[in-house]
């Protein structure tokens, strides 16, 4: 099938959206966005008994050439994070037998089940959005001034990022999010999906260092992944995302 690029209106119309019944709504907060920006709200469109879809890209798979290759983007989107959305649905679709059945014999798994897949959705979904092609532009001097206020500067944010990234044992992530309780950005470091994360945090940027986000072109030089990844980093979605959820009461 013909992969169409989305605008980024489309793109959080279609796959935004999925995100707000995950039972992590306060990853994706469902408001207005800050004044003077142009973008979409994520609005409220599943109903209880809906299934998630997977969003589509909102750029063409070779559009992050050199940093990321076109095979890496297609499997990773068309098989790793389909699989993600799958196995969400799948433990759902099972919760939702267990309580008609009356039978809980499997809880154990199926809620695993739930963590892993829902957590793999919310950030693959943050991931491919905060990625462009035009993310050589750079951010902001009000963003550099709102990671300063909280890491000292831009430049160690960005290091701190990326030594999370380059050090997550296994399989993970490195995170940067808002804690609603402190008030405070944090950059954290997420192994497989889901663990070490603390509660209630809101994400705003997130890195997959996972073997299927960068293999086929790094091999196993992750830090090389790491650093030409800020090539593309979208600022412009960062400032609007961090914008909104600096706004997030404490749920």
């Amino acid at each position: 099938m013909k992969n169409i690029p989305l605008n980024r209106r489309e793109f959080l119309a279609k796959g935004g959206s999925a995100l707000a019944g995950l039972g992590l709504t306060s990853a994706f907060p469902v408001k207005a966005l800050s004044s003077g920006h142009d973008s979409a709200t994520l609005p409220h469109e599943l109903t209880v008994t809906s299934e998630y879809s997977l969003p589509p890209l909102p750029y063409t798979y070779d559009a992050l050439e050199p940093y990321i290759d076109a095979k890496t983007m297609q499997l990773h989107h068309d098989t790793h994070f389909a699989g993600y959305t799958r196995g969400l649905n799948k433990a759902l679709r099972h919760f939702a037998k267990s309580r008609k059945e009356d039978d809980y014999s499997a809880i154990a798994h199926w809620q695993n089940q739930l963590a892993f897949n829902g957590a793999g959705y919310v950030l693959h979904t943050l991931f491919f959005e905060m990625m462009s092609p035009s993310g050589k532009a750079g951010p902001s001097d009000h963003l550099k001034a709102t990671l300063g206020t909280h890491f000292g500067s831009f430049e160690a944010f960005k290091k701190h990022f990326s030594e999370a990234a380059a050090t997550v044992q296994g399989s993970g992530w490195s995170l940067l999010g808002f804690q609603p309780l402190g008030r405070k950005l944090l950059v954290l470091q997420v192994e497989k999906h889901q663990n070490l994360t603390p509660s209630a945090i809101v994400p705003v940027l997130a890195l997959d260092v996972w073997e299927h986000a960068y293999y086929l072109k790094y091999q196993n030089q992750r830090r090389d992944y790491i650093n030409n990844w800020w090539n593309i980093v979208d600022w412009r979605q960062v400032e609007i995302r961090l914008d909104d959820v600096l706004k997030t009461p404490y749920p």
